[in-house]
């Protein structure tokens, strides 16, 4: 009887190391893929945090290049007639027809004009911008009747592609003058 019981006791043994290894693999593939998802989740943050940071510095290069053009616009005041051409600094255009596509979105459109590089390195950032005269027939003091509609109106488009292209972004202005 005693032989039988360590036999049985040998084998109830095997048995448990087996049960132990497998659920120490499990435990381990759980754990795993606990990490990698881990792991995927901190990348994709880290790209948000990215193309936020990208944006943020696209949107800051493309407003100051509005500011300075309309500074430039009150300074020079061009009055392009027809096409597009660079008028003291400034890129102008005459007013597009009402019929036609607009210029930011015309893949034909070759008058972007760079602005001002905004940041060096790495972050150097490139506006364009063009400028489409709208005419000299606005009113100069809205709602005054005795106003003689003679103000001048300029459409600044100014577009920025974010470091490695991750983002785009374009702004316009309506810059009044007299």
């Amino acid at each position: 009887m005693s032989p039988n019981l360590v036999c049985d006791a040998h084998s109830f043994n095997s048995k448990e190391k087996g049960v132990a290894l497998i659920i120490s693999l499990i435990i381990l593939v759980i754990m795993t893929i606990l990490g990698m998802s881990a792991i995927r989740l901190v990348t994709s943050e880290e790209r948000m945090a990215t193309n936020t940071y990208d944006r943020g510095l696209a949107f800051q290069a493309t407003e100051s290049t509005l500011k300075s053009i309309e500074e430039l616009i009150e300074a020079e005041k061009p009055t392009p007639t027809s096409g597009c051409a660079v008028a003291g600094s400034i890129m102008a255009c005459s007013a597009p027809a009402a019929s036609s596509t607009p210029r930011w979105l015309d893949s034909g459109f070759t008058s972007w004009q760079n602005g001002t590089t905004i940041g060096t390195g790495t972050t150097a950032i490139t506006p364009k911008y063009f400028v489409e005269y709208l005419g000299d027939t606005f009113a100069c003091r809205p709602g005054d009747s005795g106003d003689p509609n003679n103000c001048k109106r300029y459409r600044i488009t100014a577009q920025t592609a974010g470091s490695a292209g991750r983002a785009t972004v374009m702004l316009q202005s309506v810059y009044a003058t007299d």
